[in-house]
């Protein structure tokens, strides 16, 4: 197995990808227990989910060897391969819990897609970034709808033409990363704890309501929708814990 799926004691899922000898690039195999480890992790009662590699890299993207023999396939076959990708991408994207993506090396290809999945990456300063696939005369197609919507259409129509190499600091300005830090694994541990102090019911109902209202037209169906959630997690448990301590000056129970 390249992949592992831990639950910690803060009750956060920390997915880790473990291929250092091949820069953590993937392949069918490892797609598939990508998919089958997210969509267990989305069926659990977690804070957060946690995506890491080890090594050196992050990810190199596409294994080679993996391309290489997709190559010799035919038309279905390739398709029927790129849908699975497309899953993976799907899985991330849609899971109810925060996502938190922690880059280190070489992100290359597809990586950048997981990356661009999570609702929060953290960067190594020293990280290094690159659509490559025109490079093999490719296109980054499966990832494209989600690299466009973290970097917009502006930065997508420089770096999938370019197939540039651009920094750490670059991928902030582009939006693909939120975070750069010297220390990846303090800057992780600060941020679960800011996402843990706050309402778990909260947390996710916040990630939902983005999901239903970004890129959507401020209209009556969409302010009906907005005022109907706020009134259902005001009424809630969650909710009425939150204020009454808030007003009370006490932690909510979910922080003791």
């Amino acid at each position: 197995m390249s992949v592992t799926l831990q639950i910690t004691k803060s009750n956060v899922a920390v997915l880790v990808l473990s291929r250092p000898e091949k820069r953590n690039a993937f392949n069918s195999d490892v797609i598939h227990e990508l998919i089958q480890c997210i969509e267990h992790a989305n069926t659990l009662d977690i804070r957060a989910l946690v995506l890491k590699t080890e090594g050196k890299h992050f990810s190199a993207g596409a294994d080679l060897a993996w391309m290489k023999s997709m190559a010799d396939n035919n038309y279905n076959d390739n398709l029927a391969d790129s849908m699975q990708l497309a899953k993976l991408m799907q899985v991330l994207a849609q899971s109810p819990h925060p996502t938190i993506c922690a880059v280190q090396g070489a992100a290359f290809g597809g990586a950048l897609g997981l990356i661009a999945c999570c609702d929060i990456a953290l960067s190594k300063d020293d990280a290094q970034f690159c659509l490559s696939e025109v490079k093999l005369g490719l296109i980054p197609a499966v990832i494209s709808p989600y690299v466009i919507k973290a970097i917009g259409e502006r930065a997508a129509r420089r770096y999938f033409l370019t197939a540039e190499v651009f920094d750490a600091h670059t991928a902030k300005q582009l939006g693909l990363v939120h975070q750069i830090t010297g220390n990846l694994d303090c800057a992780l541990d600060n941020l679960l704890q800011t996402l843990i102090d706050n309402g778990p019911v909260a947390v996710k109902a916040a990630k939902a309501l983005i999901n239903d209202v970004a890129n959507k037209e401020i209209d009556n169906e969409i302010i009906a929708l907005t005022a109907e959630r706020i009134a259902k997690i005001r009424v809630s448990d969650e909710g009425q814990e939150g204020l009454t301590a808030f007003f009370e000056k006490r932690p909510p129970q979910w922080q003791l």
